[in-house]
């Protein structure tokens, strides 16, 4: 499909934060785009802000006037839409309809995209890799899985720019539509087992994803994932892993800031500065270095951009930070995710009081992960666990948040967002977490209003 026939733009799902960038991105670029989502939100009050049309009713046949003209109007849609909801079948009669996942994969054929997938860390290292690039002499568009601390947005477009960075996501195999230019690969953990059914059939899809890249076509991927070499120029990378062709020794914290060494060889950068904290964050932080290394880009260039990133939203975001009372709000929603935040938290506040407020997402992931929540929720000092947030899925018999507290034991208790906030207000020190990818946010807000009066 050639874009350049397209005038206007329709999204179906419009307030997922994909969904949004992608609607940002061709709203900056001249088209006209409207789009449909199920509940208001702050971001699609942003998008209205922006001048995009938004309305939260199934309009079934009645979208907006404009966008029935069938030759130069594209409709996006989720795959989190419901294939019943009366405006997708209705322009699935007549238009031209893509996933987003497709769409994105029509702009990597007109730039040079940059691919950043994983099981974690995906959306902090794109964003990243998308600061350090927007900030040297090579520069970039993105199309970002968060809100970045820096942009203020999940999309950054600059039309003069050959590359672009994209979060190539592995839920319903959307990455597999993508042709990238070069990519790194964070971790590739078991997860969406709804969509791949069974660990080796999502680890072959990561191995699909890395098929892509061509002869030398650059591969930066953490060191110890088992991916075969197909032809690709691999680099692998890892913390203290010295048979890594990249790694970074000395992490240590000074002052309010994590520092590393990082090792290409025999050339060695001492004393990196890295604006996040926490060890899986020193990692992305290495991955990003050998891709913008590779890149062109100088060491002068990769460090500031490394000191200066802020991170993404919902990302070890801090709310409140007192010499008594910390509160940390984190999208984590999967046991390595939980096991990396909780460890970092340890080396920061080793005296401190951790207690975390975490909300499952998915029936399907709490089930089939259960044993790994258990035991890494288990590590702090008190949690609580919130009602599943069900997302797109029916209740599975059996998985239910009673389950997983009464598996943890004496430290867990389950409250509702509105018990939660009861709790806050009785909290005077420690570590306070929000954990969890469903509507936990909404929470947040309230939340550190109530403990910044403490």
């Amino acid at each position: 499909m050639d874009l350049n026939n397209i005038k206007r733009f329709y999204f179906i799902g419009i307030g997922g934060i994909g969904m949004s960038a992608l609607a940002r991105y061709f709203k900056a670029k001249g088209f006209d785009v409207a789009g449909y989502d199920k509940t208001p939100s702050p971001l699609t009050d942003e998008l209205q802000e922006e001048g995009i049309a938004i309305h939260f009713e199934d309009l079934g046949r009645n979208i907006p006037v404009a966008y029935r003209e069938v030759e130069s109007t594209l409709v996006v849609y989720t795959p989190a839409i419901p294939k019943t909801m009366g405006e997708l079948v209705y322009v699935q009669e007549k238009h031209r309809v893509l996933k987003r996942s497709e769409v994105l994969g029509l702009i990597t054929q007109t730039s040079k995209g940059l691919g950043v997938a994983g099981t974690h860390g995906k959306t902090t290292t794109s964003t990243m890799l998308a600061y350090v690039l927007s900030q040297s002499h090579v520069n970039c568009s993105a199309f970002l899985g968060g809100i970045s601390s820096n942009f203020n947005s999940n999309v950054l477009v600059d039309p003069s720019a050959e590359y672009s960075v994209i979060e190539a996501d592995e839920f319903d195999r959307s990455f597999l539509r993508l042709k990238p230019y070069a990519s790194i690969i964070t971790a590739m953990d078991p997860d969406h087992l709804d969509i791949y059914g069974t660990k080796e059939s999502f680890i072959e899809g990561f191995q699909e994803y890395a098929d892509k890249h061509k002869q030398n076509q650059l591969l930066i991927y953490k060191y110890g994932l088992p991916l075969r070499q197909t032809g690709f120029k691999g680099i692998s990378y890892g913390i203290n892993q010295q048979d890594a062709m990249v790694f970074g020794t000395g992490l240590h914290y000074e002052n309010g800031r994590f520092l590393m060494d990082l090792h290409f060889g025999e050339e060695v950068w001492k004393e990196v500065v890295l604006g996040l904290p926490g060890i899986h964050n020193a990692e992305n932080a290495l991955a990003v270095a050998a891709m913008c290394r590779e890149l062109g880009l100088s060491e002068a260039e990769i460090r500031s951009g490394l000191k200066n990133f802020k991170g993404v939203k919902r990302r070890f975001e801090y709310q409140v930070r007192t010499e008594k009372l910390v509160y940390i709000d984190d999208y984590a929603h999967h046991p390595t995710e939980i096991a990396a935040l909780v460890s970092s938290i340890r080396l920061l506040y080793p005296d401190k009081k951790i207690i975390g407020v975490f909300q499952p997402h998915l029936f399907s992931r709490t089930r089939d992960f259960e044993a790994g929540f258990v035991s890494e929720l288990g590590q702090l000092d008190e949690v609580i666990i919130m009602p599943i947030y069900p997302a797109r899925e029916e209740p599975v018999p059996g998985v239910t948040s009673d389950e997983l507290v009464r598996k943890i034991g004496k430290q867990a208790t389950l409250k509702t967002p509105e018990q939660v906030l009861e709790f806050a207000n009785t909290l005077k020190e420690g570590v306070v977490l929000t954990i969890g990818a469903g509507d936990i946010d909404r929470i947040v807000p309230e939340m550190k209003r109530i403990l910044e009066k403490k």
